[in-house]
């Protein structure tokens, strides 16, 4: 599958459950998802939805493994990072906090491993548009 239609398929899960778990909150009228909701929307939607504008517009060669390293660090990350918070701050399950918080970390760690990587992929395939 191309990269660009696996970050916009994922972009657009995020999408649906950002607006969804918004919904939640307006309609219950608790807001203790704000940050969790926020970050649904600007890393899994917005971050992953530019990222697959980046990989419709620039001649990205398949085969790259930076390109597979992005795409792939871009998705885990999302996800770690939001679970991730959402297990840390808001605590659904009796789990350690210990591991909350490095599973929080490491998918933070992970996303932002992914916006390096998409610094490089910008520098190096940037003057190659279509």
């Amino acid at each position: 599958m191309k990269y660009q239609v696996l970050l916009l398929r994922f972009s657009a899960i995020y999408a649906f459950a950002g607006a969804f778990l918004g919904s939640h909150m307006a309609g219950a009228g608790g807001y203790s998802f704000r940050a969790i909701h926020a970050h649904i929307l600007v890393v899994g939607w917005l971050s992953l939805f530019a990222f697959s504008t980046y990989y419709r517009l620039y001649k990205v060669p398949a085969d790259s493994k930076l390109a597979f390293l992005h795409v792939w660090t871009a998705i885990i990350g999302s996800f770690g990072l939001t679970s991730g918070m959402w297990l840390y701050t808001l605590k659904p399950f009796a789990l350690p906090e210990t591991f909350t918080m490095i599973f929080y970390i490491v998918g933070g760690s992970t996303l932002l491993l992914s916006f390096l990587l998409f610094v490089i992929m910008t520098f190096k395939y940037s003057s190659n548009r279509d």
